[in-house]
């Protein structure tokens, strides 16, 4: 392999001493090595809403960027290099890519790679193993595959004279897992390559603090139902209004205020923020991204979820009118799976001992243990059924599945 040291040479020659890249990409690839490898930072329009130190996702600040990326130096690889990698890369056979398919686009895997490296301050000419696997092994991967969706689904529309309505792709996965930031870059990318894209989560849902106190009176001693969280715990009838409104954001001039909540009100209890905070998106739009913890997951029979918990036989029974709220409005799915939900205690536990040690209040290690033992019930009883079978009446053509290891990276699926 030819590397190069990141200090051992000017940046501004490295990639020219490198050897030239294989015949299968070398007219695509080597017309955007210039403008996109070269010393001169790469210059973005600001992102609306986002902070040096913040995910902010169209008006969600969802704390510092704990844990995505080591900060550990690394050496620049060549171009040649970077093809092999990214071909390594464990999803490309479930996206059913080859070298050629990677070659024939490899001037957007490039242009991705500098966007994302922009995005999350990073310098694309040193940038570490890990920081690599999650630009090109994860996040490009994905967002491809959203493109090809987006595609599939405008191509449904293609006599028409109106303009598509956006495509809704609905991103499942366990706290924890990575799913916000996977969301933030995604977001990212759609409006870098001029898709008119709308965020959401199923938190923006949750029923508002009065409400939620009711919810809780009704259930004494329900440990899964006395915070948010668990399916009872959210509007359903709002998130249909809400869904069907972006559905229907077809026109240019048309306006939305996408809903969000306040975790922190009410000393943690939480509540819907005022609408004013909210943030607005402008028709036309291409496509939403909705993601949630509890996406996809389908009622069980009773005595199933009793040999969980007996404390989920309410929740099973409030899961049945999750479908007609979230789920029918979702087109394309990508479920991001895990083996073992106690990584979700794990993954918690680190972001909150990082938030602790950056001045940032954190919950205690107790805390942690507390908050997570009301989601875990859920996980044991739901997770294995969408895994085996998907979401209720999904199109295989439109489920991508990633696994991912405790450092929440792809990996080969099984």
């Amino acid at each position: 392999m030819n590397v190069l040291s990141a200090t051992s040479r000017p940046p501004q020659t490295w990639w020219l001493s490198s050897p030239s890249p294989s015949s299968r990409f070398q007219t695509s690839g080597m017309a955007l090595l210039r403008p996109l490898f070269s010393p001169k930072p790469v210059h973005h329009p600001p992102i609306t809403g986002h902070s040096n130190t913040s995910i902010t996702n169209k008006g969600r600040v969802s704390g510092p960027l704990y844990s995505v990326f080591p900060e550990s130096p690394a050496l620049v690889t060549s171009v040649d290099d970077l093809f092999e990698f990214i071909c390594s890369g464990p999803l490309l056979d479930q996206l059913g890519y080859t070298s050629e398919t990677v070659a024939n686009s490899i001037d957007k895997w490039l242009a991705c790679g500098v966007y994302l490296c922009n995005l999350f301050k990073l310098n694309e000419l040193s940038i570490t193993t890990p920081q690599k696997i999650r630009i090109y092994h994860y996040y490009i991967p994905v967002f491809l595959w959203c493109e090809d969706q987006i595609s599939r689904h405008c191509s449904q529309f293609a006599d028409g004279d109106e303009t598509p309505p956006p495509l809704v792709i609905g991103i499942s996965a366990p706290q924890g897992s990575g799913k916000t930031t996977l969301v933030f870059a995604l977001d990212y990318l759609f409006r870098r390559f001029g898709r008119n894209s709308a965020t959401l989560s199923i938190d923006d849902f949750y029923l508002t603090a009065e409400d939620q106190a009711k919810l809780r009176s009704q259930h004494p001693g329900n440990s899964l139902l006395e915070w948010r969280g668990n399916a009872g715990s959210h509007d359903l009838p709002f998130s249909i209004e809400m869904l069907t409104g972006l559905k229907k954001m077809t026109k240019e001039g048309m306006k939305m205020k996408l809903p969000r909540y306040d975790k922190s009100a009410y000393g943690g209890r939480g509540d819907r923020a005022d609408p004013s905070t909210w943030p607005e998106v402008e028709g036309p739009l291409t496509v939403i991204l909705f993601e949630g913890w509890m996406l996809g997951f389908k009622p069980l029979p009773n005595e199933v979820v009793k040999a969980v918990d007996p404390q989920l036989e309410v929740v099973n029974k409030n899961l049945e009118a999750y479908y007609d709220a979230w789920d029918k409005f979702i087109e394309a799915w990508i479920i991001i799976k895990i083996n073992d939900p106690n990584c979700v205690y794990q993954w918690r536990l680190q972001a909150e001992i990082a938030m602790r040690e950056d001045g940032k209040p954190g919950m205690s290690d107790e805390e942690v243990l507390d908050f997570v033992s009301r989601y875990l019930p859920a996980y044991r009883a739901y997770l294995p059924r969408l895994y085996s079978e998907g979401p209720k009446e999904f199109d295989p053509d439109r489920l991508l599945t990633v696994e991912i290891d405790d450092q929440r990276n792809p990996i080969l699926a099984r």
